[in-house]
């Protein structure tokens, strides 16, 4: 069963930085693209930035410019590096993973959520 643990959230002043880390473990084939969302209280999930096999990446315009995604292949790890945070940016962080398990089998998976609180 594969398995992704979240970690790297925490309380931070407004203008300060964190680096969350999201680690894949367990039967994994290969990956397709890894991503960070994130759930602000009484909000929607949103889709923040994305990271894909072929090393493109996207951002959403939120984020763009102060946000930085980012993959470490031999440790099956994504990070997502925070500068300039706002407190529109208070909001749980989660990892998704599209891998395949085998050559013809893919699916997603998602980190357990972290938490991250930008405010004074």
């Amino acid at each position: 069963q594969v398995q992704l643990v979240e970690s790297g959230g925490g309380l931070v002043q407004p203008g300060g930085s964190l680096r969350l880390s999201c680690a894949a473990s367990g039967s994994i084939f290969s990956f397709v693209a890894m991503g960070w969302y994130r759930q602000a209280p009484g909000k929607q999930r949103e889709l923040i930035a994305t990271h894909n096999s072929g090393g493109g990446r996207n951002y959403a315009d939120s984020v763009k410019g102060r946000f930085t995604i980012s993959r470490d292949n031999a440790k099956n790890t994504v990070y997502l590096q925070m500068n300039s945070l706002k407190p529109e940016d208070t909001a749980v962080y989660y990892c998704n993973a599209r891998l395949y398990t085998s050559t013809q089998t893919w699916d997603d998976y998602w980190g357990q959520g972290t938490q991250v609180i930008v405010s004074s």
